[in-house]
């Protein structure tokens, strides 16, 4: 490993998140400036720094030295601390403070703002307000550089310290120095492995009891990322032995201490994180409370629903609408089910009008923004995101509404409810008032909740709930090809895709390509010149793919689709991302302070590099994200599946190849053939389409809601 020395004199990029770092270093008896990469936390200009690396050479910038560890020398002579101070890098020292600093204490100036503060008010213009300002800017630039350098001793990536800073602030060393392994807890991502590393550095043994609880609640927690809402002990002790490299015999009295803590609960050898135990029982048990009530007693007939819906809509129901509209009259939790085209949308205006009559209050919402937006569009009612309407609190981890105060409504209709996990369904069913009814509309043959549980199809599956199958497909849907073969993939027939229309443009093509590039390329193509003819707008037409790697994948697609779509230079650089004024983005996780929510899709319209801010378009309302916010933002020229449900658009172009193997099941298929509204094109292999359809076998997810439904 080489080692240089120097003083930093350009910071040219750093990762907020991540703290990758790009700067030029000044080392002595060499003219120009070197540039360096790695992580490096906490790093100003004007510092000196000692950095281990290799050499490395870049296709583009050239020679780089590559850090791999680093050390800061803070500057022990008085000018060296007045050109330090006087940088600009402790927020409250302006270059005139900074002299007045070091004029009042010299060469112990760095040493009194470390270790005696007060002091500083001994200098004109510091009062208390400032002092504090100072320490603290102080503590932060420091804290930064401690845990990267904590982390880099113990061989952990230094990639994960700015979730920890991000998480604990000033005081992460506290908890790597005390409680390493309530990282591994607090935040998942970073894993068990990063802890134990830590942990294992201090001295902790194996088969300490500590580690070996700390590991079970981490394999839960894993277990919850993979969609299940408890493990089986057998499992559980065999997936932490492999984790911990201990026997797994090891693992049952640490079990039992958690059990004891209440951390976890236990039901007939299954193993649940405590919230998930309560969110799982809390809905069995609510449900049946409400199936224990009475029902309501009609107070409409059949003739009045038709001429309310006839006058209302302009539309006339169905025999099979009309007699899903009667019964559900008399229900107090009910499901209305059914493929593309077979009316479930009319069937919920249908409800809501008919509801109106009877002077009810009724509430529609959904999972995501796309999903209550498309709902509002199409009943002309409002709708509200599930969260939105609980009044969710993410800091807090708290709800506005509950059984203390819930909500108020009369009738409480979910769309998209194959999207709902176990943990929102439990806040919902606490919300709802006593007399309250509850509808959930949803297609159980698209792709589970990303959340964990099977919510929607185990109250189908158990029987208890009246499930209202709408199977007829009305005339104007059934000219659709995509609605045909959604159907087709519904009811196990593989569907001719290679099928053309008998005259005119057809709403569903496939090209066929076997190899990934091609197929990207082909993409490119459409994107660029022929679908913007019929869909000018960058938001009409959305490209979907199974996985985020690979060529096919949304990382590379978004790259490639940016660099044809929206060229350029400039922009703002987060997380490996450049972005420019009108890419196409999407949010990734609720934020309620700007009301945007995980799936909404804009259009970046403003970008500031000197602020470090940027502005994206959301159907006409405009957002501003700063540096520190870009984390919740990606680009959203493709998309992945799963980031599409709930969703719907102009057209769909869908890019599938044998490289998705690992992800190519039947209601991935299904799932994203019934995002296109007016066209969808298949571009990718015969092969991994028949794979996808012949995979009917959806992933085993540990969910024991039916059991306690039909207990």
């Amino acid at each position: 490993m080489i080692t240089i020395k120097g003083v930093l004199s350009r910071l040219t990029y750093q990762n907020p998140d991540n703290q990758y770092t790009v700067c030029r270093i000044q080392v002595e008896k060499i003219q120009d400036p070197i540039t360096v990469v790695g992580y490096l936390a906490g790093v100003a200009e004007g510092e000196t720094l000692t950095l281990k690396g290799q050499w490395a050479s870049h296709p583009k910038y050239g020679d780089q030295f590559k850090a791999e560890t680093y050390e800061v020398t803070l500057p022990a002579t008085i000018s060296g601390i007045r050109r330090y101070l006087g940088s600009g890098m402790i927020k409250g020292i302006s270059r005139s403070l900074a002299d007045r600093i070091v004029d009042r204490f010299q060469d112990q100036t760095l040493e009194i703002i470390e270790n005696q503060p007060e002091k500083l008010r001994e200098v004109a213009g510091i009062g208390k307000g400032k002092q504090q300002m100072i320490v603290k800017s102080w503590n932060t630039h420091h804290a930064v550089r401690r845990v990267m350098q904590f982390l880099q001793e113990n061989n952990v990536n230094v990639a994960h310290a700015g979730l920890i800073l991000k998480t604990y602030g000033a005081g992460a060393m506290t908890v790597l120095e005390t409680d390493p392994f309530r990282i591994a807890i607090d935040i998942p991502v970073i894993g068990f492995a990063a802890a134990d590393a830590v942990a294992r550095a201090k001295g902790v043994e194996k088969t300490d009891p500590a580690r070996l609880a700390a590991c079970l609640l981490c394999q839960l927690l894993t277990f919850e990322s993979d969609g299940h809402v408890y493990a089986l002990k057998e499992e559980l002790f065999s997936a932490c032995a492999r984790l911990a490299g201990v026997d797994a015999d090891l693992f049952a009295p640490a079990l039992e201490t958690l059990a004891g803590s209440k951390e976890i609960r236990i039901w007939e050898e299954r193993i649940y994180l405590t919230r998930l135990y309560a969110a799982e029982k809390g809905i069995a048990d609510r449900i049946n409370a409400l199936l224990t009530m009475p029902a309501p007693e009609p107070q409409i007939s059949q003739e009045e629903i038709l001429d309310q819906v006839l006058s209302g809509m302009a539309v006339k129901l169905s025999d099979e609408q009309l007699e899903v509209v009667c019964q559900m009259m008399t229900r107090k939790i009910s499901v209305i089910t059914g493929g593309p085209g077979t009316g479930k949308t009319t069937l919920v205006r249908a409800l809501c009008q008919v509801f109106k009559q009877l002077r009810l209050t009724v509430v529609l919402a959904a999972p995501t923004g796309r999903a209550a937006r498309r709902l509002s569009e199409t009943t002309g009612n409002k709708a509200f995101t599930l969260h939105k309407l609980l009044g969710f609190d993410t800091d807090q981890g708290t709800v506005e509404h509950n059984y203390t105060n819930p909500l108020n409504l009369d009738v409480m209709v979910v769309d998209e409810a194959s999207m709902v996990d176990t943990l929102l369904m439990y806040h919902l069913l606490q919300a709802m008032p006593a007399g309250a009814s509850l509808i959930l509309v949803g297609d159980t043959f698209q792709l589970p909740s990303v959340g964990p549980g099977n919510v929607l199809s185990d109250i189908m599956d158990s029987g208890r709930v009246r499930v209202f199958a709408l199977t007829k497909i009305f005339r104007q849907a059934q000219k659709s090809p995509i609605v045909r073969h959604a159907h087709d993939i519904r009811n196990g027939q593989m569907p001719d895709f290679k099928a053309r229309e008998e005259q005119g443009l057809s709403e569903f093509y496939f090209i066929e390509n076997q190899h990934s590039d091609k197929v990207v390329a082909t993409i490119i193509e459409l994107c660029a010149n022929r679908i913007p003819r019929t869909f000018p707008h960058i938001t009409d037409f959305q490209v979907l793919t199974p996985m985020h790697r690979g060529e096919a994948g949304t990382i590379n697609l978004n790259q490639q689709l940016q660099a044809v779509l929206n060229p350029g230079k400039g922009g703002i650089d987060s997380h490996g991302i450049t972005f420019r004024s009108g890419d196409k983005v999407m949010h990734l996780k609720n934020n309620y302070e700007k009301e945007v929510f995980n799936g909404d899709i804009g259009q970046v319209t403003e970008v500031s590099r000197a602020d470090g801010t940027l502005v994206v378009d959301y159907d006409g309302r405009s957002v501003t994200y700063d540096l520190l916010d870009l984390d919740e933002l990606t680009l959203a020229y493709a998309v992945s599946v799963h980031k599409s449900q709930g969703s719907e658009y102009g057209a769909v172009i869908i890019a599938l190849t044998m490289a998705h193997f690992p992800l190519l099941q039947r209601n991935l298929l299904y799932t994203a053939l019934t995002r296109g509204k007016h066209l969808v094109i298949l571009v990718g292999s015969s092969r991994a389409v028949h794979t996808a359809f012949e995979n009917n076998r959806t992933r085993l997810r540990r969910s024991g809601l039916k059991d306690r439904l039909t207990a």
